[in-house]
């Protein structure tokens, strides 16, 4: 006789105990095995316990959000996860899908509309091959990100530009890019929301579509054109993308710039004082109709702008811990590319769990000094 398959286990993690036995009693019918948890840290060690095939996760609960929860169970399992909750915002909504959920289900929810949704996802698995099409799409993914690097030469009178990227373990939407312009040097830094194709895809809509608007004179208009595009492209896909896109005025040292939801750009000064831009707006696609105001910065010899992933961010408990190592990193080293790899030296590659990238533009003090390209413009860190 054949054997039978292996059962399929589930881990409804729900504070609600009415709605916690009910989602339990489905999947039992369902053919699952069933563990039950009221909190986030009990079921996250009961997934990692029962190697779960499926989650389903309340977004509220008593001990911490299941945005995190969602996260922490990436680390380590693929189950198919659910997010169940009560908020109806948009915003909730990609923030649960971006982290990791494979699908997202409101309060009141009827039994069949859970069997359905449970079933397509499993149905999912057996006509194809998850595994095999998961390593390809992080392969072609990688490949698409790494084509977003700059490749051009900057060569800027009194001044040196560096960057560098290293890649997650999971492929995401992080790039940098810059280009010489008669008058100085426009720069992009930007992450698109999500991970492995999807997420490199739109990161090479966004490049392609800052570029597309270099000539066009002003700043916000030239924002605008190229916001309303990406838009356009991002509509229906779930996701949005956080943008620092300067200009840089080399003869004045003046720096115009907008940050749409980034928030991780500093102006270091010679001085030893450093000061965070704050966002000008939330990031492109997150709401239609956003408008972006301009703001400016002088560059003053010995100055730099520094610009930072938030796999960087991600290493300290606090925005003002990653200013003040930030500041400690391009005060200590003598180039643009030694603070680039200071900076990625921050997050080390064995605990990164996001892309970690850093661009330097850095004003020399010293104007006899020859200007400094990071190796190859663009670089990768291995």
């Amino acid at each position: 006789m054949p054997s039978s398959p292996p059962p399929r286990r589930a881990v409804v993690i729900e504070d609600d105990p009415d709605i916690r036995g009910l989602l339990a009693r489905i999947l039992v019918k369902e053919g699952f095995e069933v563990t039950e948890t009221a909190a986030g840290l009990p079921g996250i060690e009961a997934v990692r316990a029962v190697q779960a095939d499926l989650v389903t996760l309340d977004l509220n609960l008593p001990d911490m959000d299941g945005v995190e929860v969602c996260k922490k169970l990436r680390e380590f399992s693929d189950a198919y996860i659910i997010m169940l909750t009560a908020r109806v915002d948009e915003l909730d909504r990609l923030t649960g899908l971006d982290n990791g959920a494979d699908d997202y289900i409101n309060k009141p929810f009827s039994p069949r509309e859970l069997r359905s949704r449970v079933n397509a996802l499993f149905r999912r698995s057996r006509t194809s091959s998850p595994d095999a099409e998961a390593q390809d799409d992080l392969v072609h993914a990688g490949k698409v990100q790494q084509s977003l690097l700059p490749t051009e030469k900057v060569q800027l009178d009194g001044y040196e530009v560096a960057g560098v990227f290293r890649p997650c373990r999971s492929v995401g939407g992080d790039f940098y890019d810059w280009y010489q312009t008669p008058d100085g040097l426009h720069l992009t830094f930007a992450d698109a929301m999500g991970k492995g194709m999807g997420a490199a895809l739109i990161a090479a809509t966004t490049r392609a579509v800052m570029r597309s608007v270099r000539y066009m004179d002003g700043l916000e208009a030239a924002f605008s054109a190229a916001s309303s595009t990406i838009e356009a492209d991002l509509d229906g896909t779930g996701s949005f993308v956080t943008m620092f896109h300067a200009r840089l005025d080399a003869d004045s040292g003046r720096v115009s710039y907008i940050d749409a939801g980034h928030g991780l750009a500093l102006h270091v000064r010679s001085d030893g004082g450093a000061a965070r831009l704050r966002p000008a707006g939330p990031p492109v696609g997150a709401w239609a109709g956003t408008l972006w105001h301009e703001a400016e910065l002088d560059l003053c010899p010995g100055d730099a702008l520094v610009v930072v992933s938030d796999g960087v961010l991600d290493v300290f408990p606090s925005v003002e811990e990653l200013t003040a190592a930030v500041l400690q990193a391009t005060l200590g080293h003598s180039s643009a590319q030694a603070v680039c790899d200071a900076l990625l030296a921050l997050a080390p590659a064995g605990s990164a769990e996001d892309d970690v990238t850093a661009v330097v533009v850095r004003r020399l003090a010293d104007r006899s000094r020859p200007a400094e390209v990071g190796p190859g413009a663009g670089r990768t860190a291995p």
